[in-house]
């Protein structure tokens, strides 16, 4: 489940601020701000995304299929808000912690959400939704 990978990656972000910081630092305040910022927008987008799926009444659970395709709110902006959220809490948490080394660990994590969840999700709702979805997914981006 995506929740765990996220769990996971904050994990080792931690660790690495707490024990192998190696003294770097990002500099100022400036990282602390918008760490708070991408945390608190990542927190905002995943409860917009959650009232969405109880409003359609349909699944937020990634491996099982849509009753519906969702386009309002935070899906008009990205096709996949909530692992958007969740690669923005992930950086904010970098930041926050002067986890320097750890920044790598953004793009591994939005490319393993990717190639691990995205690419099978879009597939099934290509499949289910076929020409809806072909419209949304020209006029909507993956990420942002």
């Amino acid at each position: 489940m995506p929740p765990a990978w996220l769990a996971l990656f904050i994990a080792l972000a931690w660790v690495q601020s707490s024990y192998f910081g190696l003294g770097l630092h990002f500099g100022g305040g400036w990282a602390d701000f918008v760490g708070g910022l991408l945390v608190g927008g990542g927190i905002i987008i995943v409860i917009l995304a959650a009232i969405e799926f109880r409003r359609y009444r349909t699944t937020i659970v990634p491996k099982e299929t849509p009753a519906r395709l969702i386009q309002s709110s935070v899906f008009k902006r990205s096709r996949n808000p909530i692992y958007l959220a969740d690669a923005m809490i992930l950086a904010g948490l970098i930041l926050r912690w002067d986890a320097v080394l750890s920044l790598p660990l953004v793009p591994v994590f939005v490319w393993l959400i990717e190639k691990r969840f995205i690419l099978g999700e879009e597939a099934r709702m290509r499949q289910i939704f076929r020409m809806e979805y072909a419209k949304y997914e020209r006029k909507v981006r993956r990420w942002l």
